[in-house]
């Protein structure tokens, strides 16, 4: 900014009483344009004169209090949050398209992947990776987050490379002994950094090719990746090594994260690791303090078809006069249907488990006749001519999408006959609807072959749409297909 009439400071606990004091006053003032800080910029002596734009660096490092006290700096600023790995409530609200989200995945120019081993603390191993990462010209971190005895580690790293020049960092140190420690590491005065996860923000040694983490099954994977992410800033190719005990050890989650960093060791990868920690963690308290949470009980497709739920029943009732605009094609997102007939993909015909289960969920994520066509061929491409039970499950989707138009939760398809159970709830607008008034219009023409009633059911009075004599889920799709074309 330098050449523009831009003024900026910092706030940080190296700064001095009366530094801190003046940039205050700036703030305040006005005179100011940019102030950069850590979390110190919540603190109630920080006023500013009028905030138009907020950056959150490093987002997955601060809790939902700090974020929520940034909110509350100025109703309606603009924020720009910034992280390689979000918590799982921040992704959550962009997958719900509650805020913008924008990924960069183009890596830096003559970047390589950094090389991810899972090994258990072996003192050859060691040794011999940091007498190559030392004999290419290259500088280690070793990072073990226990103050107490990093000392004893250090010791015996010094023991295994008695030629190797070894400092130790954590964040207890004094501030400007911490600071020209790290000057020191990022002008080649260190071979190995031993240090606790300080390194794991803002730290930029390009020539660091090489990391340790010890006891990595004890750290979250935003911190496993942040702290890789610490080596191959160069054009070197890097190495990391997470130091565990066996997998039989580890909790069943601490096993999925070291999993996941094995498996996303690419460039540009954070976001793979995010929709990770969303997975095994949850999505948390959208609206409270939990930043994660209860997701991995029900599933995340799961989750996501209940907050969708939840929030169009918001908007046909509490808010029904915001969106009385909004043109509403269903009014219902799924009907179950019941059968006796078989509808699924036979063993013989995909013998594979894990490929049925794929098709399952490709077939279930289809929303049109053309992309049910497609699927068809598709299907008769890779595993030759369809089954009859393939047939009706194929057109057992047909008839869930016209059932849905014809606002029937629920249909019966047993012993001959065909029963729809409209929409429970009395008061929902698609009986006020001309999706309905076709329906009343399609049984009165077709008075001999279909019937409506209302019966009382468990859960209460229900409107019953019914066909007899269909006896095949072809004959089922006859019947509705022509409402469809009605």
């Amino acid at each position: 900014m330098k050449t523009r009439p831009v003024s900026v400071d910092y706030l940080n606990r190296f700064r001095t009483a009366k530094e801190r004091k003046n940039a205050l006053e700036n703030l305040e003032n006005g005179k100011l344009d940019i102030i950069i800080g850590t979390h110190q910029l919540v603190n109630k002596a920080v006023k500013f004169k009028d905030l138009g734009l907020l950056i959150i660096d490093e987002e997955q490092k601060f809790g939902v209090a700090v974020k929520d006290k940034l909110k509350l700096l100025k109703e309606n600023v603009d924020t720009l949050t910034l992280t390689a790995t979000p918590i799982p409530r921040t992704l959550q609200f962009s997958l719900m398209a509650a805020r913008d989200l924008s990924v960069i995945t183009t890596p830096p120019p003559n970047r390589y992947p950094i090389e991810t081993n899972v090994i258990r603390f072996g003192e050859e191993l060691i040794r011999d990776a940091i007498r190559y990462e030392i004999s290419r010209g290259g500088q280690v971190f070793f990072v073990h987050n226990r103050i107490e005895n990093i000392t004893e580690v250090a010791g015996l790293i010094q023991r295994l490379v008695p030629d190797a020049k070894v400092g130790i960092g954590h964040g207890q140190m004094e501030g400007k002994k911490l600071e020209n420690l790290m000057l020191s590491i990022m002008n080649g005065a260190f071979d190995v950094l031993v240090s606790t996860t300080i390194i794991e923000s803002g730290l930029d040694v390009p020539n660091a090719n090489t990391i340790f983490i010890n006891n990595a099954n004890n750290f979250g994977l935003s911190d496993l990746h942040q702290m890789r992410d610490r080596v191959g800033r160069s054009n070197k190719k890097a190495f990391c090594y997470f130091i565990t005990p066996d997998y039989s050890v580890m909790t069943e989650d601490a096993r999925k994260r070291i999993t996941a960093l094995e498996q996303f060791s690419e460039l540009g990868s954070g976001l793979n690791i995010a929709m990770k920690d969303l997975e095994i963690r949850g999505a948390g308290d959208l609206l409270g303090g939990e930043q994660s949470g209860f997701i991995n009980e029900i599933g995340f497709d799961t989750y996501q078809k209940i907050l969708a739920e939840a929030i169009e029943e918001l908007k046909e009732k509490e808010f029904k006069d915001l969106y009385k605009d909004q043109k509403k094609t269903s009014y219902i997102k799924e009907t179950v249907i019941d059968t006796d007939f078989e509808i699924l993909f036979p063993d013989d015909y995909v013998n594979n488990i894990t490929e049925r289960l794929n098709l399952y969920n490709k077939l279930s994520e289809l929303k049109s006749e053309e992309e049910l066509l497609q699927y068809e061929k598709e299907l008769e491409d890779r595993f030759g001519e369809l089954p009859i039970q393939v047939v009706d499950l194929l057109n057992s989707v047909r008839v869930k999408n016209i059932a849905i138009k014809m606002g029937l939760e629920r249909v019966v398809m047993k012993h001959g006959k065909f029963v729809g159970y409209f929409i429970a709830d009395q008061q929902s607008g698609f009986y006020q609807s001309e999706g309905f008034t076709k329906v009343l219009q399609f049984v009165q023409e077709n008075s001999q072959t279909v019937k409506m009633k209302e019966k009382q059911t468990r859960s209460g009075l229900r409107l019953l749409l019914t066909f007899e004599n269909v006896r095949s889920v072809k004959q089922a799709l006859g019947v509705l297909g022509r409402f469809a074309t009605a």
